[in-house]
């Protein structure tokens, strides 16, 4: 392939460097020492390496999913048998608003989005995440929130009103103090970092894509996550609108949602589901990712009905918008308009299924490999679809008036979230593990930790369907034996403690692969998308020279040597800049250099939205220290790398 040419259309200057003039070990040293991350504490918080980022992400996703599950085992502990004095009513309110919010906000929707910061440019065939030093300033933004909100728990602050934090419990008047206002500045710190990635998503798969690669050839899982990051795009705004209009009834006396003064209690809801409905499916989207990555490649196979499957997550993402109501059934809204909710909610099973079958399509007109990976991926298939059958059924508006807010709702999402996110999730940690670190996990304690979830899952959530069923409600701390819930309750308990060891299974696994797992060589699984096409882990500079890609699987077309595009500098940061929808090489453009601002960016901000807690004023003299660290983010200083 030809060289690129600059964004002016100029000749590339003689005295700089070019990868087209050096080759070899030459090549990839002097480009490490250009992309490279400097050494030292200041070095490290500088990077702008969307791998280090992305594995910071990733780290800290599962250190909230630990927290999550702890304070999970702890409320199963307390439920194990009637009139339980374990925990009290105080932390067990705690404890649950703590872990939804975890698991929601701290490791459900961020997981998908750390996937994506390491993957996304090595699948594309990049050298860096668009807008590098945002996506460092997202991560400390999303860790000083998660920290926050963690550190107040631990002080006897943390939020007590569940995950969705209704009005008007949560309004001024039920709940006094600060326990609401730090989830309803987490919320904001979380949405800020999530909002931030997916505009980088969005950017990077449009115009940093390798040359070559149309929309026809984008890995599935790029499709994921760009459907995901649309959806981030236009339902987190409307959270962040519900916790800003609740902070200010709490702290300077508007009445949004008071009914009293023309507010509305439903107004809350609305806006929160409005967003929470979307965010199942940005939790679950990027395990559809996931799934088909792993599916592909120990099927052997390209995926059977790659357009179907495109199509149906761009649908899903579509109809994510229309089902928020049926969270509201019961509250009293009108019965035509709950019917269309009904409707709505039975349709997106539709490109659900779809999506199921190809899978299934794939692996049977495959030679299916069945290593960990695809064994987390076979549980998957059978817990989502049990979850959205369940789905299905509170979709109807009787159902639902009987089974709402009982341990059936608590078992139907469980089944949903778990099954639709966390075994992909896990099964997406085996196989990109090599990647991540250079060196394979052990395939005996995988298969261990495999059934130790799958059994201990379906034991801790099964009993709940009919727990729910005889009417216990979810969100109590205790109950009476003649209820008759003893024993299943501590069956569900039972089956917690089981899952919970497999994760531990998973956490030793992890730490003992990484210091003497086998290792794993370039492509260890022999897959077809670029990310296998370099070192693992990978270079500084992802690729010595960019690929060209002429097929969905790069890697399985061309097995000896992939085509390469020259003409970059390896003295300066360059990536190319591709047409948004043919592929196609159109500009060279500069990829920023490490910067300390970002991360004191963040710090700023920390201040600033910890300090609104507790005064209305900080938002003002906050500006000051943020616009500070601005202005050095963005200050020229006349090397067009330092200036991105």
């Amino acid at each position: 392939m030809p060289g690129v040419q600059s964004e002016a259309d100029a000749p590339p200057d003689p005295r700089e460097l070019r990868d087209d003039q050096v080759d070899g070990q030459e090549l990839t040293a002097r480009l490490a020492r250009t992309w490279g991350t400097r050494k030292g504490i200041i070095g490290a918080l500088s990077t702008v390496d969307h791998k280090i980022i992305g594995r910071r992400y990733i780290i800290t996703a599962f250190i909230f999913l630990f927290l999550g599950g702890l304070s999970a085992v702890a409320m199963r502990m307390q439920l194990a048998r009637p009139e339980s004095g374990l925990i009290g009513p105080d932390l067990y309110n705690q404890l649950f608003t703590m872990h939804g919010t975890t698991m929601m906000f701290l490791f459900g929707v961020p997981i998908g989005e750390a996937f994506a910061v390491f993957l996304l440019p090595l699948m594309l065939g990049t050298r860096n995440i668009a807008f590098a030093r945002l996506n460092a300033y997202s991560y400390y933004v999303y860790l000083f929130g998660g920290a926050m909100i963690w550190f107040a728990f631990m002080l006897n602050i943390g939020p007590d009103v569940g995950w969705f934090a209704y009005v008007p419990l949560s309004g001024p008047e039920f709940s006094p103090g600060k326990r609401v206002d730090f989830w309803a500045q987490m919320i904001t710190f979380t949405e800020v970092a999530g909002i931030a990635v997916a505009v980088q998503i969005v950017v990077t798969v449009f115009k940093m894509r390798a040359p070559g690669m149309t929309l026809d050839r984008i890995p599935l899982f790029v499709w994921a996550e760009l459907v995901n990051a649309f959806i981030i795009i236009f339902a987190l705004p409307a959270v962040v609108t519900a916790s800003v209009m609740l902070i200010m009834d709490r702290l300077v006396g508007t009445h949004f949602f008071n009914p009293a003064e023309g507010g509305d209690a439903l107004l809350y809801q609305h806006l929160f589901w409005f967003f929470g409905h979307p965010e199942v499916y940005i939790i679950f989207i990027p395990a559809t990712g996931w799934v088909s990555a792993i599916v592909v490649t120990f099927s052997r196979r390209q995926a059977f009905g790659y357009i179907p499957l495109v199509l149906s997550m761009i649908a899903t993402g579509f109809l994510s918008f229309g089902l928020w109501v049926h969270h509201m059934f019961t509250t009293g809204l009108p019965q035509l308009g709950a019917s269309f909710f009904t409707a709505s909610s039975m349709l997106i099973a539709i490109p659900n299924g779809i999506q199921i079958f190809c899978w299934i399509a794939t692996l049977w007109d495959g030679r299916p490999v069945f290593r960990t990976p695809l064994l987390f991926v076979m549980g998957f298939f059978f817990i989502f679809v049990a979850g959205g059958l369940s789905g299905i059924m509170l979709a109807s508006v009787p159902i639902d008036a009987q089974v709402h807010d009982t341990m059936f709702v608590v078992a139907h999402f469980h089944y949903v979230l778990i099954g639709g996110n966390v075994f992909p999730l896990l099964g997406a940690v085996y196989y990109w593990f090599p990647k991540f670190t250079g060196r394979m996990m052990s395939e005996r304690l995988g298969k261990w930790h495999f059934w130790l979830a799958f059994i201990g899952f379906n034991i801790t959530f099964f009993p709940m369907h009919i727990t729910g069923l005889m009417g216990m409600p979810r969100r109590v701390y205790t109950y009476l034996p003649e209820m008759g819930w003893g024993n299943l309750n501590l069956i569900s308990t039972l089956g917690a403690t089981m899952l919970f060891a497999s994760f531990v299974v998973f956490l030793v696994n992890v730490v003992v692969s990484a210091r003497r797992g086998a290792l794993a060589g370039p492509n260890p699984w022999d897959a077809g998308t670029l990310e296998w096409a370099t070192s693992s882990p990978p270079l500084p500079q992802n690729f010595d020279r960019i690929p060209v890609v002429t097929n969905r699987e790069p890697l399985w077309a061309h097995r000896n040597t992939l085509p390469v595009v020259a003409g970059l500098s390896v003295e300066n940061r360059e990536v190319i800049i591709s047409t948004a929808t043919a592929g196609r090489a159109d500009l060279k453009e500069s990829s920023p250099e490490p910067s300390i601002w970002p991360f004191l960016a963040a710090i700023a901000t920390t201040v600033t939205f910890i300090g609104s807690i507790f005064t209305p004023w900080a938002i003002v003299w906050g500006g000051l220290p943020t616009t500070i660290t601005l202005l050095g983010w963005f200050w020229p200083k006349g090397v067009k790398e330092d200036e991105a």
